[in-house]
């Protein structure tokens, strides 16, 4: 079969790997229907992480199931699938607390690598969910997106404590920013600030629920939020970059007693115990535990209530995987669709 392969930075090859095969009785076998890029694929691809040899790339997708392990109950071949981008066994005891991307078992499917024709899913019943029947066209991008950027947005938001009378800011204009919004808005947000100085970016974020739209970063960005609040700062404040820069943004946007949900990838983060001592705020993020939400955001999909798949906005065959991460890279999209 065909799929992506981050042989060196900037080195992205789509070619011929062995097709993937039942490995466990827990294993099912999935044809993509679609997949994407990420912006936590960039980090390798500009070498901010280690490239450790040929590398098989993606971790968000939605397909068909064409075969299952014995030991499978929940799915079954020709059902119409989304998966988490963390495969979990769904029945530890991490994972019934609702936390199933630290599941003791967990397998990241960036492991696996899902921009390709096919893919093997660790943990099928517990990582896969069926969708009513087979979507519509229209509705497979925000399936898509439920497998991450929009399941990674929302437990930012419910981390935040997003709801009714709350301001949320949300620090970083990315699919998960945006989708941050999109969170925020349907748990019940009053108003929600983004901090963004993309044009297209500004007016999606429009489209899906912010209020407000702050230019300036940093200090300067921390600055016209506070006089955006009377002084006192948001009570929620999504972070969805996982840098230094952002994560300060984020704590010195945070009202005292406010909540903090981090769901950028850190890179090089640290923290003033002293700033944070006095800041006063409630931090709680990591990677998204997002096979909890998926029934919930499969359902708002299906009834069409919510779109997160605008925020796709450039669609390629695998063939030219290359350049999806190069518009990526460059900004020149915000997220890239593959159909494989």
């Amino acid at each position: 079969m065909r799929a992506t392969v981050l042989h060196a930075p900037g080195d992205v090859r789509v070619e011929e790997i062995d097709d993937p095969r039942i490995i466990e009785p827990t294993d099912a076998v999935i044809r993509l229907t679609a997949a994407c890029v990420c912006g936590s694929d960039l980090w390798p691809y500009r070498g901010a992480e280690p490239v450790d040899g040929p590398m098989p790339m993606g971790h968000e997708y939605v397909g068909v199931v064409e075969e299952v392990g014995s030991e499978v109950a929940t799915v079954k071949p020709g059902q119409f699938v989304v998966g988490s981008f963390v495969a979990s066994d769904g029945t530890c005891e991490i994972c019934r607390s609702g936390y199933p991307s630290s599941c003791v078992h967990r397998v990241f499917m960036s492991q696996v690598g899902t921009q390709s024709e096919r893919a093997r899913i660790p943990w099928a019943d517990g990582t896969l969910v069926a969708t009513p029947g087979v979507p519509d066209s229209d509705l497979i991008p925000s399936l898509l997106a439920a497998s991450d950027v929009l399941g990674t947005g929302w437990f930012g938001a419910v981390a935040a404590q997003a709801g009714p009378s709350r301001t949320v800011a949300v620090v970083g204009d990315g699919a998960v920013g945006l989708l941050g919004v999109l969170a925020a808005r349907r748990l019940g947000a009053e108003r929600v600030v983004i901090f963004s100085r993309h044009e297209t970016r500004q007016r999606l974020a429009r489209e899906f629920g912010a209020t407000d739209i702050v230019t300036e970063r940093g200090d300067e960005g921390v600055a016209a939020l506070k006089e955006l609040t009377g002084g006192l700062g948001a009570h929620s404040v999504i972070e969805a970059v996982g840098t230094q820069q952002s994560m300060q943004q984020a704590i010195r946007s945070t009202r005292p007693g406010g909540h903090i949900g981090f769901v950028g990838v850190s890179h090089d983060v640290s923290l003033n115990g002293q700033e944070l001592f006095f800041s006063q705020v409630h931090l709680h993020g990591g990677p998204a535990p997002v096979r909890r939400f998926l029934p919930e955001l499969i359902d708002l999909i299906w009834q069409r209530k919510i779109d997160p798949g605008r925020v796709f906005d450039l669609t390629l065959p695998l063939d030219q995987a290359a350049e999806a991460y190069r518009a990526m890279d460059e900004r020149r999209a915000i997220k890239a669709l593959l159909t494989p």
